[in-house]
C-alpha cells in the first residue's frame, strides 16, 4: 500500500469515527438551550449595565446620542455580540452553557471557525432581534432530530451535552 493510499484510508477512518462520535453525543434540547441563553442574557446585561452605568455617571446622567443610536446602546450591543462570539470561539461554550453542561461543536469535530461564529452568533442573532417574529424560529430546535436551530443547520454546528 502506498503512502497516499494509507493517508486516504486514515482520513476515511477518521471521518467515520468523527461522525460516530457525534452520533453518540446527546443533543441539547430547546429548554436546556433556553435556560443557558437566559443565564447568558443575565451575564451580558450585568456587564453592559456596569459599563454603560459608569459612562452614564461620568457624563452626569446625560445620554449621548450618535445619530439614531445612543452610545450606551452601541456599547451594549458590542458587549452582547463579543460575549457570545469570544466565549464560544475560545471555550466552545458561554457561561450559561458551562453551567448547564452543554457546548457548541462542529459536525466534523474540528474547532469552530470564525466564519461559523460570525454567522451563528452575530448575523443570525441580529436578524432574529431585528425581526421579532423570526425569534419563533428558535422553536425549530424542539422538533428536529438533532435539536438544531436554523443557525445550526446552516452553520453545520450542534449543541451537545458535555460528557
Amino acid at each position: 500500500m502506498t503512502m497516499e493510499e494509507e493517508n486516504m484510508q486514515t482520513q476515511s477512518t477518521t471521518s467515520v469515527s468523527n461522525e460516530n462520535q457525534l452520533e453518540n453525543q446527546r443533543y441539547a434540547g430547546f429548554w436546556m438551550r433556553f435556560w443557558a441563553y437566559a443565564i447568558d442574557f443575565a451575564v451580558v446585561s450585568s456587564l453592559s449595565g456596569f459599563i454603560t452605568g459608569t459612562i452614564h455617571l461620568y457624563n452626569e446622567g446625560t445620554i449621548i446620542h450618535l445619530g439614531y443610536w445612543t452610545l450606551q446602546g452601541i456599547i451594549s450591543s458590542v458587549v452582547f455580540y463579543l460575549y457570545f462570539v469570544l466565549m464560544t470561539k475560545k471555550l466552545g461554550q458561554t457561561l450559561g452553557k458551562m453551567i448547564l453542561g452543554i457546548k457548541v461543536v462542529r459536525v466534523d469535530k474540528t474547532s469552530l471557525r470564525w466564519s461559523d461564529l460570525l454567522f451563528r452568533e452575530v448575523i443570525v442573532r441580529f436578524i432574529y432581534t431585528t425581526f421579532f417574529v423570526l425569534q419563533f424560529l428558535y422553536f425549530v430546535v424542539a422538533f428536529t432530530k438533532e435539536k438544531q436551530g436554523l443557525h445550526d443547520m446552516v452553520g453545520n454546528t450542534r449543541v451537545v451535552h458535555v460528557e
